[in-house]
């Protein structure tokens, strides 16, 4: 059986503390994140912290896309969601890290709703760090590709 959906935990650091403290901006970007994963929007909500920081979600018919920046660190907290086979959440992530102009990431992957025929339900955790290039680095910024997972994955640590 397909898995249910794929959640991707995203830690960004390095982000430009003028795109994530602006809260039309964040909610562009995840808004978009959520047109280039081919997901349907349902609601929006965002809010600017006082005096800097913004949250926000974007619930899609999928699941969600949430989003939580801390510009005086540079730092995003990012989170997407999607079930399915149709969602391309990694396009997501891809567009809104881009768009966040973060230096490098965390992601940890979740894959939900395995199972092996017998109903019994689990999960896959998969996680890894890219440092992105530059402007001046010749090197293509891309989110790499989910790594190949074992039959039945077990729960593994950092």
């Amino acid at each position: 059986m397909e898995p249910v959906g794929h959640h991707y935990i995203v830690e960004a650091s390095g982000c430009n503390p003028e795109i994530i403290g602006k809260v039309e901006t964040v909610e562009q970007i995840l808004v978009r994140a959520a047109e280039v994963a081919q997901v349907t929007v349902w609601s929006i909500s965002f809010h600017r912290f006082n005096p800097n920081g913004v949250s926000g979600v974007v619930v899609i018919s999928e699941s969600h896309l949430s989003v939580h920046t801390w510009p005086e660190y540079g730092y995003v907290a990012l989170d997407i969601f999607t079930c399915g086979n149709d969602a391309k959440p990694e396009a997501a992530v891809e567009h809104a890290i881009k768009e966040f102009k973060a230096r490098t990431m965390h992601i940890t992957e979740v894959t939900r709703g395995l199972e092996e025929g017998d109903r019994q339900y689990f999960h896959s955790i998969v996680t890894w760090e890219e440092t992105l290039p530059t402007k001046d680095d010749k090197r293509r910024s891309k989110v790499a590709k989910r790594p190949k997972r074992p039959s039945r994955p077990a729960f593994r640590s950092r």
